[in-house]
């Protein structure tokens, strides 16, 4: 006998095509929902969330969405409000997005913010920047620079003062319709 494992997601395995599609479906009814607020709970009332991914399961039972206070505020707060209006929520994104079965929904706090601004403050320690400085040092070598650049003019038979785009001035600078060196008119399919 099989066994049900209802809004577990697959251990390894990514998101299929419809489980990405349909959360993405599930997140804009949920923003739209919450951005009018339709609902009596006083937490909710005057608070706007940010809904930045909802993870379906794999048949498309039980949806987590992944929430975070705009412009800062009591995530926990938040999360019980959110948890208490969840049937209501139900309810109203079964009439906004077009399923077999209603997903039950969970919420999460969104910690991607805080592990980006933990990475960015990482990368801007002394540390990193001494560690960056002594590699770039090292490297200096194999930086590009402008002195690289006439060195290798001077490969190709160029001196300081000569300017390559002369030649295609001089060239615009006769009165015929052709090229300089006079083998037709120049025009194509004329």
């Amino acid at each position: 006998m099989a066994s049900k494992n209802h809004g577990t997601i697959r251990a390894g395995k990514p998101p299929s095509q419809r489980q990405l599609r349909v959360g993405e479906e599930l997140r804009h009814a949920l923003a739209a929902v919450l951005q009018r607020g339709d609902f009596h709970d006083p937490d909710l009332k005057g608070h706007l969330v940010t809904v930045s991914e909802v993870r379906i399961s794999p048949d498309l039972k039980a949806a987590t969405a992944f929430v975070t206070p705009l412009g800062g505020g009591d995530m926990d707060e938040m999360l019980a409000a959110l948890r208490r209006a969840a049937p209501f929520l139900r309810g109203q994104i079964v009439r906004a997005v077009n399923l077999r079965h209603a997903p039950t929904l969970s919420f999460e706090p969104d910690t991607s913010f805080e592990y980006a601004g933990r990475i960015d403050a990482i990368l801007h320690s002394p540390d990193v920047a001494r560690d960056l400085g002594r590699h770039a040092a090292e490297d200096e070598d194999d930086s590009w620079d402008e002195d690289d650049a006439a060195e290798g003019a001077d490969d190709l038979g160029y001196e300081d003062g000569d300017d390559t785009d002369d030649a295609f001035e001089d060239a615009g600078d006769e009165d015929s319709d052709g090229p300089a060196d006079g083998r037709g008119s120049g025009n194509r399919g004329a």
